[in-house]
Protein backbone atom coordinates (compact mmCIF):
# COMPACT_ATOMS: atom_id res chain seq x y z
CA UNK A 1 0.00 0.00 0.00
CA UNK A 2 1.37 3.35 -0.91
CA UNK A 3 2.65 5.29 1.98
CA UNK A 4 -0.07 8.42 1.22
CA UNK A 5 -2.95 5.68 1.42
CA UNK A 6 -1.64 4.22 4.39
CA UNK A 7 -1.54 7.90 6.37
CA UNK A 8 -5.14 8.44 4.99
CA UNK A 9 -6.32 5.05 6.38
CA UNK A 10 -4.79 5.48 9.52
CA UNK A 11 -6.34 9.21 9.96
CA UNK A 12 -9.21 7.43 8.90
CA UNK A 13 -9.14 4.88 11.77
CA UNK A 14 -8.78 7.40 14.20
CA UNK A 15 -11.49 9.52 13.41
CA UNK A 16 -13.66 6.25 13.43
CA UNK A 17 -12.88 5.66 16.48
CA UNK A 18 -13.90 9.04 17.67
CA UNK A 19 -16.99 8.85 16.21
CA UNK A 20 -17.43 5.22 17.69
CA UNK A 21 -17.13 6.80 21.23
CA UNK A 22 -19.19 9.72 20.78
CA UNK A 23 -21.89 7.36 20.70
CA UNK A 24 -23.63 8.55 17.79
CA UNK A 25 -25.82 6.53 15.48
CA UNK A 26 -23.59 5.62 12.88
CA UNK A 27 -24.40 2.77 10.01
CA UNK A 28 -21.63 1.47 7.61
CA UNK A 29 -22.89 2.85 4.13
CA UNK A 30 -23.17 6.61 5.69
CA UNK A 31 -19.60 6.18 7.16
CA UNK A 32 -18.18 5.13 3.81
CA UNK A 33 -20.29 8.14 1.94
CA UNK A 34 -18.85 10.21 4.97
CA UNK A 35 -15.33 9.30 4.00
CA UNK A 36 -15.46 8.82 0.79
CA UNK A 37 -14.46 4.75 0.60
CA UNK A 38 -16.35 1.77 -0.39
CA UNK A 39 -18.29 -0.41 1.88
CA UNK A 40 -16.07 -2.86 1.53
CA UNK A 41 -12.70 -0.73 2.90
CA UNK A 42 -14.84 0.74 5.64
CA UNK A 43 -16.10 -3.03 6.62
CA UNK A 44 -11.85 -3.96 6.44
CA UNK A 45 -11.05 -0.56 8.50
CA UNK A 46 -13.84 -1.78 11.18
CA UNK A 47 -11.84 -4.95 11.46
CA UNK A 48 -8.37 -3.57 11.69
CA UNK A 49 -9.89 -1.47 14.45
CA UNK A 50 -11.49 -4.98 16.09
CA UNK A 51 -7.80 -6.14 15.96
CA UNK A 52 -6.83 -3.01 18.04
CA UNK A 53 -8.81 -4.18 20.80
CA UNK A 54 -11.70 -1.73 20.19
CA UNK A 55 -14.73 -4.16 20.81
CA UNK A 56 -17.19 -2.86 17.97
CA UNK A 57 -20.27 -4.52 17.05
CA UNK A 58 -21.95 -4.10 13.61
CA UNK A 59 -25.16 -5.36 12.76
CA UNK A 60 -25.73 -7.33 8.94
CA UNK A 61 -27.16 -6.12 5.75
CA UNK A 62 -26.42 -2.76 3.71
CA UNK A 63 -27.25 -0.58 6.55
CA UNK A 64 -24.92 -1.67 8.73
CA UNK A 65 -25.69 -0.54 11.90
CA UNK A 66 -22.14 -0.44 13.93
CA UNK A 67 -21.58 0.87 17.60
CA UNK A 68 -19.05 0.03 20.48
CA UNK A 69 -20.42 -2.61 22.81
CA UNK A 70 -21.91 -0.78 25.99
CA UNK A 71 -19.00 -2.63 28.28
CA UNK A 72 -16.42 -0.98 25.70
CA UNK A 73 -14.94 1.11 28.62
CA UNK A 74 -14.68 -1.46 31.90
CA UNK A 75 -11.35 -1.79 32.59
CA UNK A 76 -9.79 1.10 31.36
CA UNK A 77 -10.60 2.50 34.60
CA UNK A 78 -6.84 3.79 36.48
CA UNK A 79 -6.58 3.39 39.67
CA UNK A 80 -4.65 5.43 42.08
CA UNK A 81 -2.73 3.37 44.42
CA UNK A 82 -4.62 4.23 47.31
CA UNK A 83 -7.78 3.82 45.78
CA UNK A 84 -7.02 0.23 45.21
CA UNK A 85 -6.31 -0.76 48.52
CA UNK A 86 -9.46 0.94 49.06
CA UNK A 87 -11.17 -1.01 46.33
CA UNK A 88 -9.38 -4.64 47.60
CA UNK A 89 -9.73 -4.26 51.07
CA UNK A 90 -13.37 -3.47 50.71
CA UNK A 91 -13.92 -6.24 48.17
CA UNK A 92 -12.18 -8.26 50.99
CA UNK A 93 -14.95 -7.05 53.61
CA UNK A 94 -17.59 -7.88 51.21
CA UNK A 95 -16.23 -11.43 51.40
CA UNK A 96 -16.08 -11.49 55.06
CA UNK A 97 -19.91 -10.67 55.19
CA UNK A 98 -21.09 -13.18 53.11
CA UNK A 99 -23.93 -11.42 51.57
CA UNK A 100 -25.82 -14.01 49.15
CA UNK A 101 -26.22 -11.37 46.69
CA UNK A 102 -23.33 -9.74 44.26
CA UNK A 103 -21.00 -12.09 45.62
CA UNK A 104 -20.27 -14.32 42.35
CA UNK A 105 -17.79 -12.16 40.82
CA UNK A 106 -15.96 -10.67 43.71
CA UNK A 107 -13.06 -13.25 43.75
CA UNK A 108 -11.89 -12.90 39.83
CA UNK A 109 -12.66 -9.10 40.39
CA UNK A 110 -9.97 -9.14 43.50
CA UNK A 111 -7.84 -11.72 41.64
CA UNK A 112 -7.49 -8.93 38.45
CA UNK A 113 -6.95 -6.08 40.61
CA UNK A 114 -3.97 -7.60 42.37
CA UNK A 115 -2.43 -9.02 39.27
CA UNK A 116 -1.34 -5.40 38.51
CA UNK A 117 0.30 -5.09 41.93
CA UNK A 118 4.24 -6.30 42.52
CA UNK A 119 4.66 -8.64 44.81
CA UNK A 120 5.73 -6.03 47.56
CA UNK A 121 2.49 -4.07 47.17
CA UNK A 122 0.63 -7.53 47.18
CA UNK A 123 2.20 -7.92 50.73
CA UNK A 124 1.27 -4.81 52.02
CA UNK A 125 -2.06 -5.31 50.80
CA UNK A 126 -2.48 -8.30 52.43
CA UNK A 127 -1.29 -6.83 55.73
CA UNK A 128 -3.86 -4.41 55.54
CA UNK A 129 -6.72 -7.21 54.97
CA UNK A 130 -5.54 -9.09 58.11
CA UNK A 131 -6.22 -5.84 59.92
CA UNK A 132 -9.69 -5.71 59.56
CA UNK A 133 -11.93 -7.97 61.20
CA UNK A 134 -15.68 -8.35 60.84
CA UNK A 135 -18.14 -9.30 63.43
CA UNK A 136 -21.70 -9.40 63.39
CA UNK A 137 -24.18 -6.63 62.75
CA UNK A 138 -24.55 -4.28 65.82
CA UNK A 139 -27.39 -4.74 68.21
CA UNK A 140 -30.40 -2.52 68.39
CA UNK A 141 -28.97 -0.89 72.01
CA UNK A 142 -25.94 0.17 70.05
CA UNK A 143 -28.01 1.44 66.68
CA UNK A 144 -29.88 3.50 69.01
CA UNK A 145 -26.70 5.98 69.87
CA UNK A 146 -25.25 5.42 66.28
CA UNK A 147 -24.21 8.36 64.06
CA UNK A 148 -21.84 8.74 61.10
CA UNK A 149 -18.57 9.12 62.21
CA UNK A 150 -17.22 12.82 61.14
CA UNK A 151 -15.69 12.68 57.43
CA UNK A 152 -12.42 14.18 58.04
CA UNK A 153 -11.89 11.96 61.08
CA UNK A 154 -12.77 8.61 58.42
CA UNK A 155 -9.77 10.17 56.73
CA UNK A 156 -7.20 10.85 58.74
CA UNK A 157 -7.46 7.20 60.65
CA UNK A 158 -7.29 5.52 57.34
CA UNK A 159 -4.36 7.44 56.63
CA UNK A 160 -2.68 6.46 60.67
CA UNK A 161 -3.86 2.89 59.99
CA UNK A 162 -2.90 2.33 55.98
CA UNK A 163 0.56 3.78 56.96
CA UNK A 164 0.43 2.59 60.91
CA UNK A 165 1.19 5.72 62.50
CA UNK A 166 -0.07 7.26 65.53
CA UNK A 167 -3.21 9.50 66.38
CA UNK A 168 -3.73 11.82 68.67
CA UNK A 169 -7.73 11.96 69.14
CA UNK A 170 -10.59 13.25 71.03
CA UNK A 171 -13.12 10.94 72.24
CA UNK A 172 -16.47 11.47 73.74
CA UNK A 173 -17.19 8.30 75.77
CA UNK A 174 -20.61 6.79 76.56
CA UNK A 175 -21.00 8.61 79.96
CA UNK A 176 -20.62 11.81 77.50
CA UNK A 177 -16.80 12.53 78.92
CA UNK A 178 -14.28 13.79 76.16
CA UNK A 179 -10.80 13.29 76.70
CA UNK A 180 -7.62 13.37 74.41
CA UNK A 181 -5.81 10.45 73.66
CA UNK A 182 -2.88 9.31 71.59
CA UNK A 183 -3.46 5.99 70.26
CA UNK A 184 -1.94 2.97 67.56
CA UNK A 185 -4.92 1.93 65.02
CA UNK A 186 -3.71 -1.50 65.10
CA UNK A 187 -6.80 -2.87 63.68
CA UNK A 188 -10.41 -2.13 62.73
CA UNK A 189 -13.92 -4.15 63.36
CA UNK A 190 -16.51 -4.01 61.32
CA UNK A 191 -20.23 -4.76 63.89
CA UNK A 192 -22.08 -3.49 60.83
CA UNK A 193 -22.76 -0.33 60.11
CA UNK A 194 -20.25 0.76 63.34
CA UNK A 195 -16.55 0.68 63.15
CA UNK A 196 -14.27 0.16 66.22
CA UNK A 197 -10.68 0.92 66.21
CA UNK A 198 -8.64 -1.60 68.44
CA UNK A 199 -5.82 0.11 69.73
CA UNK A 200 -3.15 1.11 72.10
CA UNK A 201 -3.93 3.49 73.92
CA UNK A 202 -1.04 5.95 75.68
CA UNK A 203 -3.13 7.31 78.23
CA UNK A 204 -4.36 4.33 79.72
CA UNK A 205 -0.87 2.39 78.67
CA UNK A 206 -3.02 -0.75 77.65
CA UNK A 207 -5.50 -1.86 74.97
CA UNK A 208 -8.13 -0.41 74.43
CA UNK A 209 -11.52 0.03 72.16
CA UNK A 210 -12.92 3.40 70.43
CA UNK A 211 -15.76 3.71 68.73
CA UNK A 212 -15.16 5.45 65.27
CA UNK A 213 -18.57 8.05 65.48
CA UNK A 214 -17.34 8.89 69.02
CA UNK A 215 -14.23 10.19 67.93
CA UNK A 216 -14.52 14.16 67.18
CA UNK A 217 -11.11 14.74 66.51
CA UNK A 218 -8.31 13.03 64.74
CA UNK A 219 -4.71 14.29 63.99
CA UNK A 220 -2.13 12.14 62.39
CA UNK A 221 1.55 12.11 64.33
CA UNK A 222 4.51 11.62 62.65
CA UNK A 223 5.92 8.42 65.02
CA UNK A 224 5.18 4.89 63.81
CA UNK A 225 4.29 1.63 65.81
CA UNK A 226 4.83 -1.98 64.67
CA UNK A 227 1.28 -4.29 64.49
CA UNK A 228 1.10 -6.26 67.51
CA UNK A 229 -0.76 -9.90 66.85
CA UNK A 230 -4.07 -10.30 67.26
CA UNK A 231 -3.75 -12.79 70.31
CA UNK A 232 -3.09 -9.53 72.34
CA UNK A 233 -6.57 -8.15 72.05
CA UNK A 234 -8.22 -11.56 73.04
CA UNK A 235 -9.83 -10.40 76.17
CA UNK A 236 -10.96 -7.35 74.24
CA UNK A 237 -12.54 -9.75 71.57
CA UNK A 238 -13.31 -12.91 73.45
CA UNK A 239 -17.04 -11.91 73.60
CA UNK A 240 -17.44 -11.04 70.10
CA UNK A 241 -18.60 -13.07 66.63
CA UNK A 242 -14.90 -12.39 64.78
CA UNK A 243 -14.31 -13.41 61.16
CA UNK A 244 -10.53 -13.58 60.77
CA UNK A 245 -10.19 -12.01 57.16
Amino acid sequence: MPKSSTIERMKRLDLISARLKSEEALTVFGLSEEFGVSSRTLTRDIQILRDQGLPIEADRGRGGGIRLHRTWGIGRVNFSYSEAIDLLVSLAIAEQMKSPFFMAELAPIRRKLLASFSPRLKGEISDIKSRILVGAAASHMVLSAFSEPRQPVVEVLHQAFVTRQHLEISYTSIEGRTTRRTIEPHYLLLHSPVWYVLAFDHLRQDIRTFRCDRIERAKIQETRFSVIGIDQFETTLKDLDIIAP
